[in-house]
């Protein structure tokens, strides 16, 4: 039965989790001098740190090594990391969800042999999943009512070599955590069927360009992925049933913890005006007190547990996938709705924040102007919530894709 209620475990791990970024990433990330550029370089000694907390592999099984959380678990450690800095928080957040899944269910035992002790050991070693390319049809809003068949196709191939190895060819765009990445998990088109090859990152024939960040679309780790005759052993091919789990329409598999770093930056946005109208007074008291800013807190408030509410269900619903059938979900994609409400209140839940502050709301020395770029990010990031409707609208008129 579905229940907002945590366990005392998960309401552990969240405190700790807490004071560790009050006291390590907030300081450093509120920094003037990481606020005002646009291109401010990835925070690798705080994603270090938090690593070396359990947080990297917060989802591998604890038999491997890691902490067995669930979704929810994640979804709480991931808000609170972005409530400190969006970067760190996504850059472990795609690295502790991939790696439960990869380890937990889809490696083989030999290859979960091979590879999960480096991981376990190399607070560095993290993990991508090298999907995307360019002109490759998403099947989303653009197909809407259609089948899902790429139009494009995969343009990565991987054909056999004499000695029954892989030989992989093509280049991945965008791909988050590529430039950090030391195992990456790549969509190719073996023959007739699509599959899923697992490639070390200082494999020969293995090149990884990074996103400028100049641009600043994009949080955490971003790049682009180039394989050239990369020989990769005929036994790092994940079984059939990876490439439904890891990329087809509708898999979002790490949906739930993604939104749950946007939460984060609106709940920080939103502590920042609380602070800020509890101490500034204008017409002889606090303005926490005047009717219009405690209004407009009021409605940062309800949307921020509206959206908590909405990605909780669907973490719940990920870790409970038969909830659904047993009447105790509806049968509605859940993670896009989240995806849909999470998106769009925390963008407007930033915002309001910021004109609290009046005119400083929008100094680039003030984190403000940074939650409302970050969470508008969040509006266009990987589908987009048009497209997210539309996969809703498809579920409610029972469309089901071929």
């Amino acid at each position: 039965m579905y229940s907002l209620r945590l366990s005392e475990e998960q309401a552990a791990i969240r405190e700790s989790v807490r004071e560790f970024v009050a006291g390590e990433i907030t300081p450093v990330a509120t920094r003037p001098e990481r606020l005002e550029p646009f291109d401010v370089p990835l925070a690798m000694d705080l994603v270090d740190a938090a690593g070396a907390l359990g947080l990297r592999t917060l989802a591998l099984a604890e038999e491997a090594g890691g902490a067995g959380a669930d979704m929810l678990t994640c979804c709480l450690v991931a808000e609170e990391l972005a409530a400190g800095d969006v970067d760190v928080a996504s850059v472990l957040g795609w690295t502790s969800v991939l790696g439960g899944l990869l380890f937990n269910e889809l490696m083989t035992d030999g290859q979960r042999a091979r590879f999960v002790g480096d991981f376990t050991a190399d607070n560095r070693y993290h993990l991508a999943l090298a999907d995307r390319e360019e002109g490759m049809a998403t099947a989303l809003g653009i197909d809407y009512h259609r089948a899902t068949a790429d139009r494009f196709g995969i343009a990565t191939t991987a054909t056999r070599d004499a000695g029954g190895d892989w030989v992989v060819n093509g280049t991945k765009t965008r791909i988050a955590n590529a430039p950090v990445a030391k195992l990456f998990a790549v969509l190719v088109q073996a023959g007739d069927a699509p599959a899923i090859l697992l490639v070390p990152a200082d494999t020969a024939g293995v090149a990884v360009t990074e996103t400028p960040r100049d641009g600043g679309w994009y949080h955490g780790a971003l790049g682009d992925v180039m394989f050239t005759d990369c020989v990769v052993p005929a036994a790092n091919a994940l079984g059939p049933g990876a490439v439904a789990k890891l990329t087809a329409p509708g898999a979002d598999f790490i949906a739930p913890v993604l939104q749950a770093i946007n939460l984060g930056v609106g709940r920080a946005a939103y502590d920042a005006a609380v602070e800020y109208s509890g101490v500034r007074v204008q017409g002889g008291r606090r303005i926490i007190e005047h009717q219009a800013i405690g209004a407009k807190l009021a409605e940062i408030a309800i949307n921020l547990e509206t959206v908590r509410n909405a990605i909780w269900r669907a973490a719940w619903v990920a870790d409970n996938p038969d909830a659904a059938s047993d009447g105790n979900a509806p049968p509605l994609p859940l993670a896009k709705i989240s995806q849909v409400v999470t998106a769009e209140r925390v963008y407007r839940a930033t915002k309001d924040s910021a004109e609290c502050f009046g005119a400083m709301g929008v100094m680039r020395d003030m984190p403000l102007q940074k939650y409302i770029h970050v969470s508008r990010v969040f509006l266009h990031t990987g589908d987009g919530v048009s497209d997210a409707k539309l996969r809703i609208a498809e579920a409610i008129a029972g469309h089901v894709r071929g």
